[in-house]
């Protein structure tokens, strides 16, 4: 591709007309005729690199300050820069694309999924791209991210046009819009499911991670919103878009669920909105469901769906991996695994689960390393409060002392009259929950979902908790 064409949006200049062959922000995969992008990290400086992506053959080399190489543009932005060189390098692939952005602390995965499922049963060819893996329609590629950087992102999109998708359903994570992943997409519709504490170890304060919520809401035609959250009016304040809103709790939204019952294994409620109502009979228990099955709902509705056909779809929605995953155990007792990582998921899950449980509620569950140690006393209290049995552990600890975060969590069940233990090999508390298992208990593996791995300061190591379970209750004899 042309240099010029290249940087036609992304504020530079061009010194020569250059044929370049790739684009790219990691100097390690610099080619000769590549473009290297410098953008400053949170633990690097692409600024340093500048030299030696020139030296490994970059034809131009792409900053925001003076890096001293002689083929260097200078732009304003080098994050903007780079969302919009790989989007012209790969075609602008998203022009023509119906794009779905969601966004929130939780349910975020459950909605994507819901989503595609109902575009794919009115006929329509989806692709899918978050925290579990990316999808071509029925195809799966591997995910890194929950939202990829802007090159994975756009050769994503090209790949997707090319196989005859129209409609693309993604999770837009809070880092990603903050850190510009996203810059120069235009998406159909935005949806917010909600907003919880998290990330703050990023973000710093709530309302800075609502900023970073807010900008996807800037760049759609349509907003699509919780009306139960207490977010959503800062959200959509002053926005231009179209507004549409749910809610589980009052008639003032535009849509709303009525006569919510749970059962064992789900929930169903009437969908009331704009003169029509429909019955839905969803396959995942718990308040949270409904709010799930709500966003994904409505935001099909307002897009033109048939309303009918909508409900009757989400009634048949399957499950999604880690999220109230049933673990088979053929036995008098549940297993359940769920990525419920923070307060607000824990609690959820924990809640919805209680009145499953014919014996005991038992929780397993740890919180990560590296990450917002606020939240971790409050996880404990909310795992004490309603569990019948807690068994505290490992998550992903990365470079901290998986003791010492356990200790933070053990901080906020002092005094509890819940029992409790401590078991920081994270095989082993599932091992021991299984173990200490009865007749009519369910056991809440929390906090790794879909993931199959652990990491920890030496590394990344295997770690499937359905693997673990399996074995567990196989020595059970």
């Amino acid at each position: 591709m042309k240099l010029t064409g290249l940087l036609e949006q992304a504020g530079g200049t061009p010194f020569a007309e250059l044929e370049i062959t790739g684009v790219t922000d990691d100097s390690r995969k610099v080619a000769p005729g590549s473009a290297f992008v410098c953008i400053e990290g949170l633990t690097t400086d692409g600024h340093k690199y500048a030299a030696a992506a020139a030296e490994a053959g970059a034809s131009v080399v792409v900053a925001q300050r003076d890096t001293g190489v002689k083929n260097q543009i200078l732009v304003p932005d080098t994050r903007l820069a780079y969302a919009s060189m790989c989007a012209a390098y790969f075609g602008h692939p998203a022009k023509g694309l119906h794009l779905i952005g969601i966004t929130g602390t939780n349910g975020k995965t459950t909605t994507s999924y819901l989503l595609k499922s109902i575009f794919e049963k009115a006929g329509y060819k989806v692709g899918l791209i978050g925290t579990i893996q990316n999808m071509i329609g029925p195809d799966v590629l591997p995910a890194k991210n929950t939202t990829p950087d802007a090159y994975e992102l756009n050769s994503l999109f090209s790949l997707m046009k090319k196989s005859g998708c129209t409609y693309v359903v993604m999770e837009v994570s809070s880092h990603a819009l903050e850190q510009g992943r996203t810059a120069g997409l235009h998406f159909d519709t935005g949806v917010f499911t909600n907003l919880t504490r998290d990330h703050l170890d990023y973000h710093g304060t709530m309302e800075n991670y609502l900023a970073a919520k807010r900008r996807l809401f800037e760049v759609c035609d349509l907003a699509v919103a919780n009306a139960d959250d207490p977010a959503t009016e800062k959200l959509l304040e002053g926005l231009s878009c179209r507004r549409v809103t749910y809610s589980a709790r009052s008639g003032a939204a535009d849509y709303s669920a009525h006569n919510i019952a749970g059962r064992p294994g789900g929930v169903d409620f009437e969908l009331v909105g704009l003169g029509v109502i429909g019955r839905v009979r969803f396959g995942t228990p718990g308040a949270f469901s409904v709010y799930n099955a709500l966003a994904a709902g409505v935001t099909a509705v307002a897009m033109g769906l048939p309303f009918a056909g909508v409900t009757d779809w989400l009634s048949e929605a399957g499950s999604v991996k880690g999220r109230m995953e049933v673990v088979e155990t053929g036995r008098d007792f549940q297993i359940i695994i769920d990525y419920a990582h923070t307060p607000d998921g824990l609690e959820n899950v924990l809640t919805a689960l209680r009145g499953a449980a014919s014996g005991r509620l038992v929780a397993v569950f740890g919180c990560g390393g590296d990450r917002d140690r606020t939240k971790r006393p409050v996880m404990g209290e909310i795992a004490a409060r309603l569990a019948d049995y807690v068994i505290v552990t490992s998550d992903n600890p990365r470079s901290e002392d998986p003791g010492a975060i356990i200790q933070d969590i053990l901080a906020g069940m002092e005094g509890t009259e819940t029992p409790f233990e401590v078991c920081e090999n994270r095989a082993e508390a599932v091992r021991r929950a299984v173990g200490l298992a009865r007749a009519g208990d369910v056991i809440v593996l929390a906090g790794k979902g879909h993931e199959t791995y652990q990491i920890l300061s030496t590394g990344t190591i295997h770690l499937d908790e359905r693997e673990i379970a399996a074995q567990a209750l196989a020595a059970l004899g």
